[in-house]
């Protein structure tokens, strides 16, 4: 079933608790909410991934925790599932292009000694994802972009690839003779601005995410958004949890999001919590809210996450010992 179609068919689950107060943040207080399963008792391996194509993902993330590796391997591993999927017109090469017809990637990986490593506008290449790990492992960069990691790539001996693909090819050219102005709006919970964003703990403990996207669809020339930007569309905080963010990327950027749900992990909000809090500013500080979905998941050190969002229809697939689950997000508002 297509995603925007199981959107549709989503059901709310059940949202209700008792919140404690939290006094950095006076006035602008969390609402009581409650995670489905939010605990991960005793720091067994977990993962979380965005989306319906989380659960293949998360697969191959969970190939890797179950047999004790780290969760830098895991999260790198699980989003390589969506990258290769050439059904998927949101990541990798099979994503959509710009208006100029170049499918261009965007990847971040961050592990939980903070180290990060980033590219942004790569053309050509199947994982980003890896071009971003040896950015962080073989450089002294947080992140190349453009020609510039395309180089670096090459060096390395990645395989180049034809992008678009053909079906891909084929959708764009009708799309530019029903769009002589190439304007392109954000719609929501559709492929045209959807990302595969990871968290994962191994045994260890160990918290490290992963988030790599083809962007918006459409997308002026040059156009970046916050999957490759930590503490935009990923940050790591081995001290306190992780986050990553989905969406529509200059809203996330805007709020520093993924970083804002750490910190508010930092001072004793739940995840779903501060994932709710990042909404609200979201929320706040952009007065038309039409197209405009977020969302954010979250895990603390601790073994707890969450997951919210500005409207329904997210989704976020969770897997550990215990479970293998496409959940609902809770949201603020619907559409």
């Amino acid at each position: 079933m297509k995603r925007r179609s199981f959107f549709k068919l989503g059901i709310l689950g059940g949202v209700g608790g008792t919140l404690a107060s939290h006094n950095l943040f006076a006035g602008n207080q969390p609402k009581t909410t409650k995670s489905i399963n939010p605990y991960n008792s005793g720091k067994q391996p977990l993962v979380l991934s965005t989306w319906n194509h989380g659960v293949a993902a998360n697969a191959g993330a969970w190939d890797v925790l179950s047999k004790g590796g780290n969760s830098l391997d895991a999260v790198m591993q699980g989003v390589m599932v969506t990258e290769s999927d050439r059904s998927n017109r949101s990541v990798g090469i099979s994503g959509m292009p710009d208006r100029t017809g170049h499918v261009t990637l965007d990847a971040c990986i961050m592990d939980w000694e903070g180290r990060s490593g980033a590219v942004a506008y790569v053309e050509g290449y199947e994982h980003p994802i890896q071009i971003a790990r040896q950015v962080m492992e073989q450089t002294p960069h947080a992140m190349l972009v453009g020609k510039g990691a395309e180089a670096f790539a090459a060096k390395l001996g990645m395989p180049l690839m034809k992008t678009p693909i053909p079906e891909v090819e084929k959708e764009y050219k009708e799309w530019i003779k029903s769009n002589p102005e190439l304007i392109v709006k954000p719609i929501i919970n559709h492929e045209n601005h959807d990302t595969i964003g990871m968290l994962a703990m191994d045994s260890n403990g160990h918290i490290s995410g992963s988030c790599t996207t083809s962007g918006w669809a459409y997308k002026m020339a040059g156009r970046v958004g916050d999957s490759p930007i930590i503490g935009a569309g990923l940050f790591i905080d081995q001290e306190v949890g992780g986050a990553v963010a989905t969406g529509l990327g200059e809203a996330i950027i805007r709020i520093a999001g993924s970083h804002t749900v750490v910190e508010c992990m930092r001072h004793g909000y739940t995840p779903e919590e501060a994932c709710r809090e990042a909404v609200n500013r979201i929320i706040k500080k952009n007065k038309d809210l039409t197209g405009l979905q977020c969302g954010f998941i979250a895990m603390n050190n601790k073994g707890e996450y969450g997951y919210y969002s500005v409207y329904n229809g997210f989704n976020v697939a969770v897997r550990n010992e215990q479970m293998d689950r496409l959940l609902d997000a809770p949201f603020d508002r619907k559409w």
